[in-house]
């Protein structure tokens, strides 16, 4: 057990660690960081007893920190939730490996052959709250895209990231890869966090995985390069051309099946002429399900009259915004002013709407008669995801094993020199 008194030691400890494990992982054959990220599924498995006795003390943690219904859903695990956890392991241990990929290449008139080819980012910091799967996450496809990790899980989920974090080490051992590859600070002190977004001869970039206060801290005060994660200012707009059932079936749930992750729904959008028809029905429908409904130029019994503080805001809960706008125009620059450009959602049938939406903005993620639950690696094929970026540099959107990765060119000659 590292000494966690002198937190600047202790971190600089860990850095070193990581950046010797990355050097050997930046040429780890592919076959290699498969066989340990198996290996860790199956040590997930085989200890799913005392993963869930662990978070069985985070869920004591979070209830006494008074944390509210969906955050505490954010944090329980259960043998389904840990069976995911095997399969997103299993599932990025599939994938193509990226290291070494040639992304292009050329031949230029002076003679010399050249190849851009993605190359690991050396070492990344990853700073995230609750969820415990993101233990998993992060490494696997840190591992994967041959990156050593330094793991910083929230106080809540600090058991339960252990008890993962132990057996991503097992798979790690089994086949032969450095242990230090994938570390986890063992202390709940946020001095860590301090030291960690300012370890620039170790740290290569920090991925902040959380709320806005926590993504504010990260942008605030680091100096190692970070790929932005805000909030999760999701909109939907029900579009006049919208089918119900469809709208029903999306709006229900984008907004219910889980609350508190960032592709829940926030704020729904209506086109003004069907706002007293398939409007109302969605309105009413989640009013059913139990969601408050906070609303401007909506008359259904049961909802409560929105304010200014509503638009823009990252509810996490069962609560969302709903406003009657006049027109697609209107719905866009309603979007533009308040959207955090994670992901934004069309529900219509027109085409020529859609292509509009598509066209006019810049959300990370766009999406047209889908739950906006889908924002997310895994269901993007990523098996995973390490979290979603709204910047525009370098990575963007949901950042899997390849977005982890930059590049760098070979160029090869024969005896060639320039004039």
């Amino acid at each position: 057990m590292k000494n966690t008194d002198n937190i600047p030691a202790l971190m600089a400890d860990l850095g070193k660690r990581a950046k010797a494990a990355s050097a050997e992982l930046a040429f780890a054959p592919a076959e290699v960081k498969r066989a340990a990220l198996e290996a860790a599924a199956d040590a997930v498995w085989a200890n799913r007893a005392d993963i869930v006795a662990a978070n069985e003390k985070d869920m004591a943690f979070g209830i006494d920190k008074g944390l509210n219904p969906a955050m505490m859903d954010r944090l329980l695990l259960n043998e389904d939730r840990i069976q995911g956890i095997v399969n997103g392991l299993r599932a990025v241990a599939a994938q193509d490996d990226p290291v070494g990929e040639v992304m292009t290449e050329w031949d230029m008139p002076s003679g010399l052959h050249i190849r851009r080819v993605r190359t690991p980012l050396g070492v990344v910091g990853v700073i995230y709250e609750s969820r415990p799967n993101v233990t998993a996450d992060a490494g696997a496809l840190c591992l994967k895209s041959g990156n050593a990790v330094i793991l910083r899980g929230g106080s809540e989920s600090f058991h339960s990231s252990q008890a993962i974090h132990a057996c991503l080490v097992e798979g790690l051992k089994a086949a032969g890869l450095p242990e230090d590859a994938i570390q986890l600070v063992p202390t709940r002190d946020r001095a860590a966090v301090q030291e960690l977004l300012t370890m620039t001869d170790y740290v290569d970039v920090i991925v902040p995985r959380g709320g806005k206060g926590l993504v504010g801290l990260v942008q605030r005060e680091a100096r190692v390069p970070v790929f932005a994660h805000l909030e999760g200012i999701v909109h939907i707009f029900v579009d006049k051309a919208a089918d119900p059932e469809k709208a029903l079936r999306v709006v229900m749930n984008a907004k219910t099946r889980r609350t508190g992750i960032c592709g829940a729904a926030e704020c729904l959008l209506i086109h003004k002429d069907i706002a007293e028809t398939l409007g109302a029905d969605l309105i009413r429908a989640l009013l059913d399900a139990g969601v408050e409904v906070r609303a401007e130029g909506l008359s259904v019994d049961g909802i409560v009259p929105a304010t200014a503080e509503d638009w823009g805001k990252e509810f996490l809960d069962s609560i969302i915004a709903a406003k009657v706008v006049d027109d697609l125009d209107a719905a866009i620059d309603h979007i533009r002013t308040y959207s955090s450009s994670h992901t934004d959602c069309i529900i219509t049938e027109d085409d020529a709407a859609a292509d509009k939406f598509f066209e006019r903005l810049d959300s990370a993620i766009l999406m047209r008669n889908a739950s906006t639950q889908f924002a997310d690696g895994g269901e993007f094929g990523m098996g995973a995801e390490i979290g979603i970026a709204t910047g525009k540099m370098h990575a963007r959107g949901p950042v899997g094993a390849t977005q982890l990765t930059s590049f760098k060119y070979l160029v090869e000659g024969d005896g060639t020199t320039r004039p």
